[in-house]
């Protein structure tokens, strides 16, 4: 593969849609780590960027093809120019992203992670602005991370089990922070989240009775 830069064409922005873990065989095909619901990302063939990891710098490149590894959560591409598994070495960890307008259609009901983050949301019955979306996990059903906009004066860090939880779009560790933001989860279905108005930039919630007490501002 040429080592050029090529930057031409390069779109405004730019979705990372996964990381290159190894070489798989001997032919230059790549293992990939996914951070995206979408199988085409990694099956259809068309343009894609390699964005180096130290430098940051991006190749444009051709995928040629993949296919999902079963039991293994990891695709297998084959990128234009790489023929071999020397080739294939170099390019451990690099990450691989997509024009950020090239986005796969969805079903009814189906959201982009992207378009949900930054949502900001109300209470269905009070209309009360109690938050914004700053992520989406997958957890058996998919699960809303809202930052409260009203945060106690005094807080015990919230204990959670994340253990199960993994990033829908982006997949990473949960690192407690000091003076971290209290947030809350909240399951992302009909029955909870009626509404999803993306044009005007926010949701609303109806949960049931216990489910979350967005009015707590104290800690034992």
């Amino acid at each position: 593969m040429n080592d050029e830069l090529l930057t031409v064409n390069q779109p405004a922005e730019l979705l990372e849609v996964g990381t290159i873990t190894s070489p798989q065989g001997l032919k230059g095909e790549l293992r990939v780590y996914p951070d995206s619901d979408f199988p085409e990302r990694f099956t259809q063939a068309g343009t894609r960027w390699l964005r180096h990891p130290d430098t940051s710098d991006l190749k444009q490149v051709q995928l040629q093809g993949g296919r999902y590894l079963a039991g293994k959560n990891l695709y297998v591409i084959k990128i234009e120019g790489v023929e071999d598994r020397s080739q294939a070495e170099k390019l451990r960890n690099y990450k691989l992203l997509v024009d950020k307008r090239d986005r796969p259609k969805l079903q009814a009901g189906e959201y982009h992670v992207s378009d949900l983050v930054g949502l900001e949301v109300y209470d269905q019955q009070t209309q009360e602005n109690i938050g914004v979306v700053i992520d989406l996990y997958s957890a058996g059903n998919d699960l809303l991370e809202i930052e409260l906009h009203k945060q106690p004066q005094t807080q015990a860090k919230p204990k959670r089990d994340l253990s199960q939880i993994s990033r829908r779009s982006k997949r990473k560790k949960y690192r407690p922070k000091s003076n971290q933001p209290l947030t809350i989860f909240i399951p992302f279905v009909k029955e909870i989240v009626p509404v999803v108005d993306i044009p005007n930039q926010r949701l609303e919630i109806s949960p049931p009775d216990g489910l979350i007490n967005i009015h707590e501002t104290e800690s034992d």
